[in-house]
């Protein structure tokens, strides 16, 4: 076995273990089922796995402004600025952390806004419940809090994140 992550653009043939990823860290994120991760997909600017052995070890969904995503953290981030890349989910298996996997993803995310002409990289943060790793790894990318909401019918509160390039 190599261990060897391998960074794809994500297809039809990865749906099944993404969703169980995403469902395996819930906690984290937002749920979603296999119509709406299509729809997601669909929409991502960029849509991407790491595999390491020809497994699924980690997703990236990120999405470019001005596209039909009801997410009320994207929605924050069209409301205050006019172009950026949303980072709206990035996910390591917890078997696959510590590998480096979560910066070979960001430095991904980092170049593509670079080439594509985006000058802004956001995401948002779990502060409470807290999630200091989270916080940490995206500190040390550069992020800065730019505001704070209450999700999830006020269960969640994030640190809304950006980064400019």
């Amino acid at each position: 076995m190599s261990k060897i992550p391998v960074l794809l653009n994500a297809s039809n043939n990865h749906m099944q273990e993404i969703l169980k990823l995403n469902q395996d860290l819930v906690h984290f994120l937002s749920d979603l089922d296999m119509a709406s991760l299509t729809e997601l997909g669909n929409m991502a600017e960029m849509f991407k796995v790491v595999e390491v052995d020809g497994k699924v070890a980690a997703f990236l969904i990120a999405v470019r402004e001005n596209k039909p995503y009801a997410s009320v953290n994207y929605k924050w981030f069209l409301d205050n600025y006019d172009k950026f890349l949303y980072v709206d989910r990035v996910v390591v298996s917890e078997d696959y952390q510590h590998m480096g996997i979560g910066r070979l993803i960001y430095n991904e995310v980092f170049n593509h806004a670079k080439s594509t002409g985006v000058d802004r990289v956001t995401a948002e943060i779990d502060i409470k419940p807290p999630n200091p790793v989270s916080l940490k790894f995206h500190e040390a990318f550069g992020f800065k809090e730019v505001g704070k909401q209450m999700v999830a019918g006020g269960k969640k509160e994030v640190s809304l994140q950006s980064v400019q390039l």
